[in-house]
């Protein structure tokens, strides 16, 4: 198995990866999602009624929802240094420390620890856990070796995120590591940090 990842700035656009993937046959239990929720944008229907499941990030509380498959499934918690997340899949649930729908525990290392066990080098998964904190989206999927470069395509295809010029956009700015003691993004910060990168892409 190989693991793909997509970087997003939008919900919108890793939904449509997640989606993707799917109807490529890639198995829904083979793909994760997390998402920064910045505010009180609508995530499949389920708006802010999920906000009571953020709690202190112990667990995935499941959350109605009007998408079939992966997305089926969100739930809100909240990770260390990013704050509250919708989230779906085994990454988020290897972030939670939680097992078979038990809590055991934050994973060792949190949301970096749980990227770097699903096969992401370290130098990304920090990158990765900035982006979510300042409001992104990651998508990651473990696929056979010998579909691992049309899955990738797939996500590449739906326009995500350069990983390396965010990471030199970070850096340039100040930013070395991924802090899981840091302040989680604000509402207002993560407004600021979406509507500069949409501009950044002329939209």
């Amino acid at each position: 198995m190989k693991v793909i990842t997509g970087l997003f700035d939008n919900y919108d656009d890793a939904r449509d990866a997640v989606k993707a993937l799917e109807d490529a046959s890639v198995p829904s239990d083979q793909i994760s999602i997390v998402y920064r929720k910045g505010g009180k944008e609508d995530v499949e229907g389920q708006g802010n009624n999920a906000a009571e499941g953020a709690g202190t990030g112990a667990g995935i509380g499941a959350v109605a929802g009007g998408a079939g498959g992966l997305l089926a499934g969100l739930g809100m918690l909240a990770i260390p240094g990013v704050g509250p997340v919708v989230a779906a899949g085994w990454l988020a649930a290897t972030a939670a420390g939680a097992a078979a729908g038990a809590v055991v525990g934050g994973a060792a290392g949190g949301i970096v620890g749980a990227l770097i066990e699903s096969g992401i080098s370290e130098k990304d998964a920090h990158v990765y856990a900035e982006a979510l904190r300042r409001g992104g989206a990651v998508v990651v999927a473990k696929v056979d070796d010998n579909r691992a470069l049309e899955a990738q395509t797939m996500l590449t295809n739906l326009q995500p995120v350069d990983l390396d010029r965010r990471r030199t956009d970070y850096v340039n700015g100040g930013w070395s590591r991924f802090d899981d003691k840091a302040a989680p993004y604000t509402t207002d910060q993560i407004t600021e940090e979406r509507r500069r990168y949409f501009i950044d892409r002329g939209l």
